[in-house]
């Protein structure tokens, strides 16, 4: 019976090569027929900052990402995406993936960007040398999760064991491990036409003539940080514009009545774009000096004050560019400052720090300047006593790092210093420690009401437009402390545009645990070599049949 079997399929296969087609292929369609894709984890991600600055580029220039992950333990990380956490993420390890050619950067961000204070310092001062070139490798940000960190764990597993194994053991690795392929779910990053950054302004007039001198109190309220979508600006500068609305409530108090009407008008400005350049202020200085006949800026200013990062420290800087003269307003600001420190707030440590203007830098260093280059007195006020320091511009600036106690504190010292001008205390023999606002008027509350809303959302420049809600709210608050508030807006021009956003900032990005590329190729040569030894069986089939059958057979005594 199998001698005759053996005949029957050795006579079909040989004959027919359709007939072993159409038994053998389905087979092999089953063998290689893909293993599904399995979405391990869908989550929001946050892209680097792209945007262009006097023609020159900053950023990244790339938003697509499709590619294996790894993590930098890997010795070849070159079209890849490279996951690193925040706690071990060093600029080394960065540089290393941008020099081979990585696919993508993924840091992924702690849950509390409070809880782990000496990655944040470390962190912070790397920000501004991550913005400082462009690259073109997409680099994004995540939040930490149980999921994502499975697949930092998995990755980093599969990362450092390839470093202590032999090329087979590797090789072999390579092919059973899982992986896992990262994707974005957007399109390529474009230019963003037609963006204009908003201001607002709004002032409280004097009493006692036409000619009366103007005090001007500005805020910039945009934030900045490495990435948009993550950039909150507690400090830098949710404090200083919390501020700025407080003493506009404050002081509309005190010229609602004829007794304490003063001989000053206060111009309160709230700018855009001042992380990038204090375009809002300069669009605004060139349309009241350059494009208007009637400005309370034209006339006679006494002196430009600019709030900038005030909610912590026990410290306060008044920043210049020139130090003010002997029986000028602003001097006289100055040693009221002084008096106030030394005779209510003696914890306080308050300094003058002169610093010139250098119009060769890309970037001022203070909003003050961009009024001091019109000629206009002006200084900065901060707890910062240089404009390098890295809190200014990072998206660990968050909530918890302002202190509402001394943003209050901090708030009524120039209150009251500026009353003291304003009322011309000093010259009418008031003493230093005479407080013309109660702790109860500086309200804590209002302080801390306005930190948190402006924390509850990222203020990048790139993503408050004129509809927003940030716009809006702080022209309803302004307007109800305050007369003729007014929006300005700066578009960048069309032909030699002074910035350039980019849109692509947020997206979604999925991991699928798939195989890697090296077990499809390992999958096929054994695929390859199970068919070789098929059609060699079947076209001598009558050969290993016999073989096997003598092999099989048993052996007949002989007598």
């Amino acid at each position: 019976m199998f001698e005759e079997a053996s005949e029957v399929f050795d006579n079909m296969f040989k004959s027919s090569f359709p007939l072993t087609f159409i038994v053998f292929i389905p087979a092999v369609l089953i063998l290689v027929s893909p293993l599904p894709a399995e979405a391990a984890h869908e989550f929001t991600v946050y892209r680097m900052q792209q945007y262009d600055l006097q023609g020159q580029p900053y950023g990244t220039r790339n938003a697509i990402l499709n590619t294996e992950a790894r993590t930098v333990e890997a010795e070849v990380l070159s079209r890849r995406c490279v996951i690193m956490r925040l706690a071990d993420f060093s600029y080394e390890e960065y540089q290393k993936a941008l020099r081979q050619s990585a696919g993508a950067v993924v840091i992924i961000l702690p849950k509390n960007m409070s809880a782990v204070p000496q990655d944040i310092v470390q962190f912070m001062e790397l920000e501004p040398e991550m913005l400082a070139t462009e690259t073109i490798v997409p680099v994004y940000f995540a939040m930490e999760d149980d999921e994502l960190l499975s697949i930092y764990t998995q990755t980093l597993t599969s990362s450092s064991s390839q470093g202590s194994l032999s090329a087979a053991e590797v090789l072999l690795h390579t092919a059973t491990a899982n992986g896992f392929q990262m994707v974005t779910s957007g399109a390529q990053s474009k230019a963003i036409n037609d963006w204009a950054i908003t201001s607002l302004e709004g002032r409280l007039v004097g009493v006692g003539g036409e000619d009366l001198p103007t005090i001007v109190v500005v805020a910039h309220y945009d934030s900045f940080g490495v990435a948009p979508w993550l950039s909150y600006g507690a400090d830098s500068n949710g404090s200083g514009v919390s501020m700025l609305l407080e003493l506009a409530r404050l002081f509309s108090k005190l010229y609602t009545y004829k007794r304490t009407h003063a001989g000053y008008n206060l111009l309160f400005f709230v700018s855009g774009g001042g992380k990038f350049n204090y375009q809002g202020t300069k669009r605004w200085l060139e349309d009241n000096l350059d494009h208007t006949d009637s400005s309370l800026l034209q006339d006679n200013v006494a002196f430009v004050l600019c709030l900038d990062t005030l909610g912590n420290g026990d410290s306060l800087h008044l920043h210049v560019s020139k130090p003010p003269k002997e029986g000028t307003p602003q001097y006289s600001l100055l040693k009221e400052l002084e008096m106030v420190v030394a005779s209510q707030y003696p914890e306080v440590k308050f300094s003058m720090v002169h610093k010139k203007i250098n119009l060769a830098d890309d970037m001022l260093a203070w909003e003050h300047e961009r009024f001091g280059i019109r000629r206009l007195p002006a200084f900065t006020l901060s707890h910062l006593p240089s404009h390098r320091l890295a809190q200014r511009s990072s998206i660990m600036d968050v909530r918890p790092h302002v202190d509402v106690k001394k943003l209050g504190r901090n708030t009524k010292l120039v209150a009251e210093a500026l009353a003291r001008v304003i009322y011309n205390l000093t010259e009418k023999g008031a003493p230093g420690d005479l407080q013309i606002f109660t702790e109860q008027m500086v309200q804590e509350e209002q302080l801390s009401a306005v930190v948190d809303w402006l924390t509850a959302q990222p203020r990048a420049a790139q993503l408050v437009d004129k509809d927003s809600s940030v716009v809006s709210t702080l022209e309803y608050h302004l307007g109800h402390y305050l007369k003729d508030v007014k929006r300005h807006y700066v578009k960048a021009d069309k032909r030699d545009p002074e910035f350039v956003f980019y849109d692509q900032l947020k997206q979604t990005m999925n991991a699928y645990r798939v195989k890697p590329a090296i077990f499809d190729l390992l999958l096929a040569v054994c695929i390859a070599a199970y068919l070789g030894l098929m059609y060699l069986a079947i076209q001598n089939f009558g050969v290993l049949y016999s073989v096997v059958r003598r092999i099989t057979q048993p052996k007949t005594k002989t007598h």
